[in-house]
């Protein structure tokens, strides 16, 4: 049994490891977060150590360390700009670290936690859960089985709304979150990698604190998307159903359908994860690069104009 400590138990991602960590059959020791509403560890780790300051949290893994019992691994939930540093303080406590996307804001700083990487001889492990996806897989498979080098078109549409809090909120915040394509998109982009190969261009037509979107040409795809939190940009049809998030892939204009099969991903990323099959550091390189330079197209152009793929109807 491996013992774990949780970064940002608080967060909204949190359960999933808490209950990937339960169900790979681990222990939860310890877990910080700033906010105190953790009551969801009663769930599944009611005796776990718990603090809202790092300090403390900090020496307590220490603590276990000198005396012999130390914490074997650190799952990282805590807000997008701190992974890094979380990450750091992982391999420093002699621990593997297992990190929430998006892994970090900028590709340099995959550079330098691989040195960090090999100086601790321990390794960052990180939640691409979308390439354990079985419809993922078995599209991948049939990609990679087509001879013809044409390209596939793809469009991307993930609209998933967001309350008045998210823009006060520290997702609100682009130097903290990255902006809407680092927080909700990072996850499709590196899909989008793993099934078309190397990135060879990209386009911003719109970025704001709501909305981005733009094209982007992989080796083997033809890529036209659209990200949003907000409600408005729903289509009419799933917004007279109740629905808050609408999600749709098509290839060739048809619809890719992985809409379910996602509730045990965690857990199996932790089970590839400790079997030593995890997803590391370079595995991101390409999706925090795209995003990165999506955020530096975003300083430099000007985005009023209309996205053209948006769905209305």
């Amino acid at each position: 049994m491996k013992k774990f400590a949780l970064m940002g138990a608080a967060g909204y991602i949190a359960p999933r490891h808490m209950k990937a960590i339960k169900e790979t059959g681990n222990d939860l020791v310890a877990a910080v977060d700033p906010s105190d509403s953790v009551g969801i560890m009663d769930s599944f780790y009611p005796n776990c150590h718990f603090f809202t300051e790092f300090e403390r949290f900090d020496r307590h893994i220490d603590k276990r360390r000198r005396s012999g019992n130390p914490v074997d691994y650190v799952s990282i939930c805590s807000p997008n700009y701190l992974h890094d540093s979380h990450i750091r303080f992982a391999l420093r406590s002699g621990c593997q670290a297992i990190c929430e996307k998006p892994l970090v804001l900028n590709p340099w700083n995959i550079d330098a936690l691989q040195e960090i990487e090999r100086e601790s001889g321990h390794k960052v492990n990180t939640i691409l859960q979308l390439r354990l996806h079985p419809t993922i897989i078995a599209l991948k498979q049939q990609i990679e089985s087509q001879k013809s080098s044409q390209k596939y078109d793809v469009d991307l549409t993930y609209i998933t709304s967001r309350g008045h809090w998210y823009s006060v909120s520290w997702k609100g915040d682009e130097k903290k979150s990255g902006g809407i394509a680092t927080n909700i998109g990072v996850h499709f982009f590196d899909m989008l990698h793993h099934l078309f190969g190397d990135l060879q261009e990209s386009k911003l037509f719109k970025s704001d604190g709501q909305t981005a979107s733009g094209y982007l040409e992989y080796q083997k795809a033809r890529v036209r998307w659209f990200l949003s939190t907000d409600e408005s940009a729903l289509p009419a049809s799933v917004r007279l159903q109740g629905q808050r998030t609408y999600r749709s892939i098509t290839m060739n204009n048809e619809e890719i359908e992985f809409s379910n099969g996602f509730t045990d991903l965690h857990t199996q990323s932790y089970q590839q994860i400790l079997s030593g099959n995890g997803f590391g550091l370079e595995d991101n390189r390409v999706a925090v690069t795209t995003v990165s330079e999506i955020r530096k197209m975003a300083l430099t152009k000007d985005h009023d104009m209309i996205h053209p793929f948006a769905i209305n109807s």
